[in-house]
């Protein structure tokens, strides 16, 4: 299935959760918080703002980010779980 969002909105793969701390121990999975990071996969056209022109986003397919924690919405496309979210959820790219 081809997913595209819409307006400012973008499609996130969250980044894989760390099993183990620095120190060696092991995380169960009860235990371990979902990273608030992530690649982007897709996004939309842009921000349409009061003049009725759009505003294109400043991420891109392939950035890796950061999002706040209670950000997006987590959904399953082709077997695969990704986040739904705003692009002002985002709170900037990392490298």
């Amino acid at each position: 299935m081809k997913f595209r969002p819409l307006h400012d909105r973008v499609l996130v793969r969250r980044a894989e959760a760390e099993t183990k701390t620095k120190g060696g121990i092991i995380i169960p999975g009860t235990a371990e918080e979902k990273p608030s990071e992530g690649e982007i996969v897709a996004v939309g056209a842009g921000y349409v703002n009061e003049d009725g022109k759009v505003r294109a986003l400043d991420v891109k397919a392939g950035d890796r980010v950061m999002f706040s924690k209670w950000a997006g919405t987590e959904v399953t496309i082709d077997g695969e779980e990704l986040m739904i979210m705003k692009e002002s959820d985002i709170v900037g790219i990392i490298g």
